[in-house]
């Protein structure tokens, strides 16, 4: 059965605090193998972390099972963080009706570029966000950065 359908995105809200930590760091274990504690503290209080973000929720049956935020940045640019969905429903289109959303509403705010980055292991992200128009600016660290100019 095809669930994208069924896809909701909605604004995140406190209540939905616990079960979107779990998702996002859920996604960074599955990767990584372990967690270090340290290297998250904006999901200890994702209302006032992103207080000035725009943080989406999509919802499909009744559960969590993606979000994505996109933070302001200076020079009309925004950037796209927290891009996570859950592992039994990627490649059913969560990952590209949020990405796709958070596109619009960068153009809404009248930004002219949106940028992001990602682990350079992550192929099969690094592939996604290409097949999404966006290109590949530089790596450093271990990380790949990205930009979609509207």
């Amino acid at each position: 059965m095809d669930d994208s359908q069924n896809i909701q995105l909605l604004p995140f809200k406190p209540e939905d605090q616990a079960e979107v930590k779990k998702l996002i760091l859920n996604g960074l274990v599955e990767h990584w193998g372990v967690l270090d504690p340290d290297k998250n503290p904006d999901l200890n209080h994702i209302a006032s972390s992103y207080e000035n973000a725009v943080f989406i929720v999509a919802w499909c049956n009744g559960r969590i099972v993606g979000t994505g935020a996109l933070v302001s940045r200076p020079n009309h640019t925004a950037e796209i963080v927290r891009m996570s969905v859950d592992v039994d429903m990627r490649r059913s289109g969560v990952g590209t009706r949020i990405l796709h959303h958070l596109i619009h509403t960068t153009k809404q705010q009248g930004s002219h570029q949106v940028i992001l980055e990602t682990t350079s292991t992550w192929s099969g992200v690094i592939a996604f966000y290409c097949a999404n128009q966006f290109k590949i600016t530089h790596t450093k660290d271990g990380d790949t950065f990205f930009a979609l100019d509207l």
